[in-house]
């Protein structure tokens, strides 16, 4: 199954929809004075596409606006695709513990889980993706706009073997400097041998993680969802299935082997639709375009993006160092909190992977209005989303952590200390959801840009500080709140940035309706902490709690007019009656 956004929408909603994204009837006026703004004047900075000549979208463009029922049910596939991953996930580390148990083994094989860890937030997540989808959206226009040749296969031919050397390379330099790794990370291992062992296959995952994000950098840009959410099933199906069949004989090596098994599955899934569209032909225009065809991809900002994702990944390391000073089971309480309290700001960030490749489009066709109405919206709706499992997790979070974790050695003390971990882990949610937002609109123009970087590194200083402040006094919650402190700040200092080197989006009046569902949040989180604090058992207590926050942030959300929340209900009812209706054909 392929989605692909429908080239002539049907019903006033969806021509509605078209208008919004396209500009309506106006669009070419529109599109006009937005790329007449995005021409800089003599004393400014250049930083979004300098305006191009209008094309017909009818008569060239190969990839049709996108409507909101598409970006809906886009998003949807992502969504259920990535909790199926999710789901997976859970049963590797299951499968994982029921086959190895708890010991010096396992601890061998999470350190050398440190490198998938760092290879899928640099190669597949962030990173090169930040840098990719602009460069692909920027290809498609200029193919649209009847360039010489074809600009897609041009930047495949320009950018792929570059990387597939970088990939090889750098997975033969980790698995080389295996034992130094592992000293560094891990310099009181007790068997670091086999973690050395662990680590070297892991590294292969560097070549799979790198081409499957280059593939999903590519679909995503061609608006093809399906392949690219699937990743993350093939690889965790990879790995359980390696540790069933090898476990016996290669122990915990086995799901080491199956890193490097389910990052080529991840390429495979992918493989079938990328090389389809390679094969498109551009289509046929009559006056190719004279425009110089500049490098999409270069060297500056490839590090831009490395670096930033780099930055942001090195949260965990900070964490990890600080609490190896604390009691046994702090690591434990931190990663187990800070999984379960991401799950909110996991699935409000979705819709960004969806409409990234939009407003990369938008602004490689100089559309700067388009792509500063999708940025905005993206905010509404990522924060909305957020902010109401954020009042769910905080309210419920001692029954959320009964229910998924207590049980066998996790005591119902290991549930109060995490659960008041995950507490102060939300705190920072909606600071790590605009941060998600907001650098891939720096980044969407497919220009290098230090800001972002300089954004992370100022987040990080504070992390750090902060955590190296609290975690005498307060131990594990003082890191909690070390990293909600520091990615709030990058949020800030990334929103006040927003201008010459970004998408232009009105700064005051955007905080403004930020702070709608932020209210409503609060009365729902303290309604709901309420209620939880009534029922303390596990299943009850999260239903009856879960339902109270979720109740109070909607119907107050939508007395304050939340800009996030009647676009989100509407989408609701779409696909809703749309399932329904398919129900009874």
């Amino acid at each position: 199954m392929t989605v692909t956004p429908s080239r002539l929408p049907r019903g006033d909603e969806d021509t509605q929809d078209a208008k919004d994204d396209t500009g309506g009837e106006g669009g070419a006026k529109a599109g006009a004075r937005a790329r007449a703004q995005a021409v800089p004047g003599p004393d400014s900075t250049p930083a979004l596409p300098a305006a191009r000549a209008a094309v017909p979208a009818a008569d060239v463009t190969d990839v049709a606006p996108a409507s909101r029922r598409f970006l809906a049910k886009a998003t949807l596939i992502t969504a259920v695709l990535t909790a199926a991953g999710a789901v997976l996930g859970l049963a590797r580390d299951q499968a994982l513990a029921r086959l190895f148990g708890a010991g010096s083994e396992t601890d061998a094989f999470l350190v050398a889980w440190t490198i998938p860890e760092f290879a899928s937030t640099l190669l597949i997540e962030d990173g090169l993706a930040f840098a990719l989808v602009p460069a692909f959206s920027l290809a498609l226009a200029r193919r649209a706009q009847g360039a010489v040749g074809d600009p897609v296969r041009a930047l495949v031919g320009s950018t792929l073997p570059r990387l597939c050397l970088a990939f090889v390379a750098v997975s033969a330099l980790i698995a080389g400097a295996a034992p130094y790794v592992v000293e560094a990370l891990a310099p009181g291992l007790p068997d670091p041998a086999l973690a050395v062992d662990c680590t070297r296959l892991t590294a292969v995952c560097v070549l799979g993680f790198g081409l499957a994000g280059y593939c999903s950098a590519a679909l995503r840009a061609h608006r093809r969802f399906l392949a690219p959410a699937a990743i993350y099933v093939a690889y965790n199906t990879g790995i359980i299935t390696a540790m069933f069949v090898l476990g016996g004989q290669w122990g915990v090596r086995s799901a080491a082997v199956g890193v490097a098994v389910g990052g080529a599955l991840m390429v495979v899934v992918q493989l079938p639709s990328f090389i389809r569209e390679l094969r498109r032909k551009a289509p046929a225009v009559e006056e190719p375009s004279a425009e110089s065809a500049e490098p999409a991809v270069t060297g500056a900002l490839v590090a831009t993006v490395l670096l930033f994702a780099l930055c942001r990944q090195s949260q965990t390391l900070i964490e990890r160092f600080l609490a190896s000073t604390l009691d046994a089971g702090a690591i434990s309480h931190l990663n187990y909190a800070q999984k379960v309290a991401q799950i909110p700001m996991t699935l409000s960030m979705m819709l960004c992977t969806v409409t990234f490749p939009v407003v990369a489009r938008a602004l490689a066709d100089g559309d700067v209005e388009r792509a500063r109405n999708r940025v905005e919206r993206d905010l509404a709706l990522a924060t909305c989303m957020l902010l109401l499992g954020a009042s769910v997790v905080i309210a419920c979070a001692p029954q959320i952590v009964e229910l998924l974790f207590q049980r066998g050695a996790f005591t119902a003390r290991d549930t109060a200390a995490t659960a008041d971990v995950m507490r102060v882990y939300a705190l920072g949610l909606l600071g790590q959801t605009l941060t998600g937002v907001l650098v891939r609109s720096y980044f969407s123009a497919a220009r290098p840009s230090w800001y972002p970087v300089a954004a992370m590194a100022t987040g990080i200083v504070a992390t750090s500080w902060i955590g190296a402040w609290t975690v005498g006094p307060w131990g594990v919650l003082g890191i909690a709140a070390a990293n909600a402190s520091g990615i709030t700040v990058t949020a800030v200092v990334l929103l006040a940035g927003m201008g010459p080197r970004s998408v232009p989006i009105p700064v005051r009046r955007v905080l403004g309706e930020l702070s709608k569902p932020v209210r409503a949040a609060v009365i729902a989180t303290v309604a709901g902490t309420f209620v939880a604090e009534q029922v303390p058992a596990a299943v009850p207590g999260l239903a009856v709690a879960g339902t109270t926050a979720v109740a109070v942030f909607l119907l107050l959300a939508w007395a304050l007019d939340a800009q996030g929340v009647v676009p989100a209900l509407r989408s609701v009812r779409t696909l809703t009656r749309r399932l329904a209706h398919g129900r009874t054909r």
